[in-house]
């Protein structure tokens, strides 16, 4: 029979519980502090209710009523200097960092409200009604709560969306050497998603000082812990992955802090992550003024078994005990916040004119100009207002014949060399002699610190990068190792950094490249072929760029790390080990934005082509002897797209062909088709052509790939179709 023993994981687990020796040890100003911030935080929150009642909140209002204990005991425990951020029912949390922020000694509960704390509770008010006044002039809500002076960097309405994110953070933190940690609040539904765990796992490796706080609420719109987990002890988790982690009852705001503070107490020692579980209760429904039992999920006599354990009443209860704040001083604070709370609302509503009596609306000047809805989706390009700029016509330094993937490397060294914000991340780029492809080739031995090997978690790493980039103190590069595992990080890359900017206001910098392959025609597959160029082109917020020579690639890619949008930068494998014309000895130049590059002249058809594809269309063009003008487009994206090159040819051919390898149905060429033949409709003699792949994506087979993908024969085809065998 086999022995058996015990195994044991080395990470701490257990739980905190206050003492009255600890209630009677702690300061009366913390004591005070933590009242002033659940009263001002709950009125707050039963004003908005008030305002979601009357229709006035467009959009979901999700309150955090019963769980602010969880917010306030955690963040008084922090520094101004750490971050936070948090999931769509973050009122709490961000009150609690904004309200710590403006008054970092505390809140009396004896004296006036601050004008700082009356303007930045508008501010937030503002931001949820969706108004003008707002820290995002109302384009994120109420789940898109942001300030960073504040160290607020944004709660998020995608579901363990932001724990990537703020593992990032947390990164930034200790490249830069300080003591700063990272805190990031999701519930009992994401600690189950893969986000978090794939979060939870690269923090640990990475010994990052992030708190991953899990407000157990025990509902997941209806869904109880019980029901959607085999363990509902969901600290549980952290131990799993070697972290330290902590079990406290979130409803006592003194235990929260202590936990806090001992678990912040680890992190800024360099034991790497902390876990802590509070377990908490939302009174109400998951959006709206209703509780739970009015949808029959839970009954009244537990949301009244939980209630009778308030954070307020608790606290108070200590508060009286120890002579610290009477009743009445206590009823009279509750009664100047509400009154505060009714005070900021008058600011923003008036009377509803023809409405029925009391009925209010918000004063038409409050609400953000129908003309701000694109501003801010990608920035204006003043950073490239002083960058060396240069093209092959204008280019004075000397030319050599270069491989490709040497330059891939090559550039970032450099650019690594003179910029220490950099830091390059993905799947091996720290192995193999550059990773997979040679593109990271001797960048870990010469920045050790600033070249990171991930896990296979892409979500993760992605987000983290997004969470460096969002921090502003560095520059990632994330490197996928495939354009199709896109759709492995698709919620970072669209959802998130896509968007960032935008939904944060439009005047926040978001500088992230990332690079990844297209495998056309190499024999990988249905899973790593794809060309992503349509799925970025009809997504908001990115830039792209597509390099198919040596030149271009140096150019593109130190365009790439100057601007602040994200931008992606597409190399095709076929291009890495071929020999084209470039720079040996220059390595600090730029394309400039929105260029495009004429291949070749001619005059009876434009064809529009970009990466791998472009040497195929000047093959087919040679083959057939067509008079044509070949554009590659380099900027992809529709905000740098070279109208002015592409309709000065169609102007004098009046034909377009737009030609692509990848299949038809994520094709970047359909929505191109689309523009031109609305702009250019009077210049055109017939109908634009396109050439792509079939509808299948490429197999395995060599066979059914070349009948997957299109290259010279098809164009030659299109051409000969559209011009006749002489080509003109």
């Amino acid at each position: 029979m086999p022995q058996s023993r015990a195994l044991k994981s080395e990470a701490l687990w257990e739980r905190i519980e206050t003492t009255e020796q600890d209630w009677d040890l702690a300061e009366p100003q913390l004591l005070t502090n933590m009242f002033s911030q659940l009263v001002v935080i709950r009125t707050f929150e039963e004003y908005v209710l008030e305002l979601a009642a009357e229709g006035l909140v467009h959009g979901p209002a999700h309150s955090s009523i019963g769980q602010e204990g969880g917010a306030v005991g955690s963040v008084l425990a922090l520094k101004d200097g750490d971050t936070i951020n948090g999931s769509h029912r973050g009122h709490h949390q961000f009150l609690a960092k904004v309200l710590a922020h403006v008054e970092p000694k505390g809140i009396d509960p004896a004296k006036d409200f601050s004008d700082e704390i009356r303007a930045e509770l508008l501010r937030t008010l503002a931001e949820i009604c969706g108004l003008d006044r707002g820290y995002s002039h109302g384009r994120g809500g109420s789940m898109h709560l942001r300030w960073m002076e504040a160290g607020a960097t944004g709660t998020n309405a995608i579901v363990g969306g932001g724990v990537p994110i703020a593992a990032g953070s947390a990164w930034a933190h200790r490249q830069a050497a300080t003591d700063a940690v990272a805190v990031t609040y999701f519930g009992d539904g994401a600690i189950n998603i893969g986000s978090t765990l794939e979060s939870l796992n690269l923090a640990s490796a990475w010994h990052l000082p992030i708190c991953f706080f899990v407000e157990n609420n025990r509902y997941a719109v209806s869904t109880t812990v019980d029901e959607s987990t085999g363990e509902p002890r969901l600290s549980g988790r952290g131990p799993g992955f070697g972290i330290d982690s902590f079990q406290v009852d979130g409803m006592n705001v003194l235990a929260t802090y202590l936990a806090t503070s001992k678990a912040v107490d680890r992190m800024r020692a360099g034991n790497g992550p902390t876990l802590i579980e509070a377990e908490v209760y939302r009174y109400f429904h998951q959006n709206g003024p209703f509780a739970g039992s009015a949808f029959r999920y839970r009954t009244k006599e537990e949301e009244q078994t939980w209630r009778d354990r308030d954070p307020i009443l608790q606290l108070t209860e200590q508060l009286l005990r120890r002579s610290i704040l009477s009743e009445l001083e206590a009823s009279q604070f509750t009664g100047r916040a509400r009154e505060l709370m009714h005070d900021l609302g008058n600011t923003l509503l008036e009377p509803h004119p023809g409405g029925k009596p009391g009925q209010r609306r918000i004063k038409p000047g409050e609400w953000p100009h129908p003309s701000f809805v694109d501003v801010g989706v990608r920035g204006d390009l003043s950073e490239f207002i002083d960058a060396p700029t240069a093209d092959r016509e204008d280019f004075a330094g000397r030319m050599a014949e270069v491989k490709f993937i040497d330059v891939v490397s090559g550039v970032m060294a450099r650019r690594m060399a003179v910029d220490d914000r950099i830091v390059v991340l993905g799947e091996d780029v720290h192995r193999l002699s550059g990773g997979t492809s040679g593109a990271t080739r001797g960048l870990s031995e010469a920045h050790p610190d600033r070249v990171l090997g991930t896990p296979i978690s892409e979500n993760a790493f992605t987000g983290l990068a997004a969470g460096i980039a969002l921090d502003g103190r560095y520059r990632p590069v994330v490197e996928l190792m495939y354009a199709d595992f896109i759709w492995v990080a698709a919620d970072q890359l669209f959802n998130q950094i896509g968007k960032a900017r935008h939904m944060f206001g439009g005047s926040d910098p978001v500088p992230l490249v990332l690079r990844t392959k297209v495998a056309l025609g190499t024999g990988y597959g249905s899973q790593h072929s794809m060309d992503p160029a349509g799925i970025f082109a009809s997504s908001p917020g990115w830039r792209i760029v597509a390099p198919s020579t040596p030149f271009d690639y140096v150019g593109l890619m130190n365009s790439a790390l100057r601007c602040e949008d994200p931008v992606i930068v597409l190399e095709h494998v076929e291009l890495y080990g071929a020999l084209g014309e470039g720079v040996p000895d220059e390595w600090d130049y730029c394309l400039p934005v929105g260029k495009a590059a004429i291949r070749r002249t001619g005059t009876a058809v434009t064809v529009l082509s970009y990466l791998a594809m472009t040497k195929h269309v000047l093959e087919a063009v040679e083959w057939t002897g067509a008079d044509a003008e070949v554009i590659d487009l380099r900027w992809l994206d529709r905000a740098s797209f070279d109208w002015d090159t592409v309709s000065a040819s169609v102007q004098k051919t009046n034909r377009v062909l737009i030609a692509e390898q990848g299949p038809l149905g994520t094709s970047y060429g359909g929505w191109v088709v689309d523009e031109i033949q609305r702009r250019l409709f009077d210049f055109l003699d017939a109908p634009v052509e396109r050439v792509t792949g079939g509808i299948a994506s490429p197999s395995i087979s060599e066979v059914l790939e070349a009948a997957a993908i299109a290259g010279t024969a098809e164009v030659a085809a299109k051409l000969r179709e559209m011009l006749g065998d002489g080509g003109a």
